[in-house]
């Protein structure tokens, strides 16, 4: 049996999942939005039978045991928190800090038999499931370089909003790089060690967000990582990843990756290859047409992906007979809380050091940190 599910978020990612869902036979029982119009207004669009602006409503829904979390990340960490906490299934997009991402660890780790992954649909796109594969067989020979690109019009909402705020996580490092760099590190097996970046607020006010109102949230964003095996000291893998959404038009997605023997490259949703000794690259694998809802706002691969990691869910609720669980080939190659937080970890490695213009260290963090500690520390040179 298949689980019932309730959805947080009107944005568009939750407008293109709930059709998705109901595709592959999910039904979707609860919706929650910021507010009674606006949860109203899509419940009615997509067909949800149960509409809310109190969480609560939905994670007690007696008919939701899966959870998915599609808001602002300042607020993703308290919801799937709470969910694990009630014996919900939780599938959710990135937090807001690291610290937040550390706490949805800990709750994964204290529930270990609920479902907690994080929804980054490029693992699950058929064109990088076979990068992998293309890599573990040896086609590319030892990885050097990875060079990421993404081009495309502006992420900001009509109206002032978390989009615009880098502390509540807007932007394109953390909205879209934070996926760049968990994909970069699955598919290579490396993990940043050190990273140098350069963040830019190109567009600070436009027709819509004026006045008192400014824009702190990234447009343009070119970092460097420097990527290891774990628990290695050596940087094997050198990788460049440029955003860049100060573009009119469609999304350019590109990722690829060079080795000793020859390239991979994704293109769009497509996978192209070439060896050394060929003149001519060789398509790889074309994807198949995407039938699902459209967004433009949305890239390509991460709709692809998105439908990919529906029908991957679908599988793994299908193989077991209770609606809560589940099984965990089908969803194995998704990403876990501690790769969110490694992710959020290295994007707050690549803020740092656009303020400093320095390279910076990636430390993944063991323990909470203690609220107290800043007050703490200015008691002590009071005292002293």
């Amino acid at each position: 049996m298949l689980p019932g599910v309730g959805v947080f978020g009107t944005g568009s990612t939750a407008r293109v999942l709930v059709p998705l869902l109901k595709a592959e036979g999910f039904e979707v029982h609860a919706l929650w939005g910021p507010s009674e119009e606006e949860a109203c207004c899509l419940a009615k669009e997509l067909s949800i039978p149960f509409h809310t602006s109190r969480s609560d409503d939905v994670l007690l829904h007696q008919d939701v045991d899966l959870v998915c979390i599609c808001i602002p990340p300042s607020m993703t960490r308290q919801i799937a928190v709470k969910a694990l906490g009630i014996g919900k299934n939780v599938v959710c997009e990135k937090a807001a800090t690291a610290v937040d991402s550390f706490k949805m660890v800990t709750a994964a780790r204290y529930y270990p038999q609920l479902l907690s992954i994080m929804g980054n649909p490029l693992r699950f796109l058929p064109a990088f499931v076979a990068m992998r594969q293309h890599l573990v067989d040896g086609y590319v020979g030892e990885v050097n370089v990875c060079d990421v690109r993404v081009y495309g019009p502006s992420l900001l909402d009509q109206t002032y909003g978390w989009t615009c705020e880098e502390l509540m996580g807007g932007g394109g490092l953390h909205t879209v790089g934070s996926s760049l760099i968990d994909l970069v590190t699955y598919l290579t097996g490396a993990h940043a060690q050190r990273v140098h970046g350069l963040l830019r607020t190109f567009v600070q006010q436009n027709g819509n967000i004026r006045g008192i109102r400014r824009v702190t949230s990234d447009d343009f964003c070119f970092f460097q990582m420097l990527m290891g095996l774990p628990g290695s000291t050596s940087a094997g893998v050198c990788c460049t990843v440029t955003l860049n959404f100060n573009m009119p038009g469609s999304f350019t997605h590109e990722v690829m990756i060079v080795g000793s023997s020859g390239r991979l490259l994704a293109r769009g949703a497509d996978l192209y290859g070439q060896r050394n000794d060929s003149r001519t690259e060789e398509l790889l694998l074309k994807e198949s047409g995407y039938s699902g809802p459209e967004a433009t706002d949305i890239p390509l691969p991460h709709l692809h992906g998105l439908s990919s990691m529906v029908k991957a869910l679908k599988q793994s609720f299908q193989a077991r007979e209770e609606r809560r669980s589940w099984a965990r080939g089908p969803v194995a190659s998704a990403a876990t809380f501690e790769d969110g937080l490694y992710v959020q970890s290295v994007v707050e490695a690549v803020k740092r050091s656009s303020c400093s213009g320095e390279w910076e260290g990636v430390a993944i963090m063991s323990q909470e940190p203690d609220p107290n500690h800043n007050l703490c520390e200015a008691l002590q040179r009071n005292k002293n």
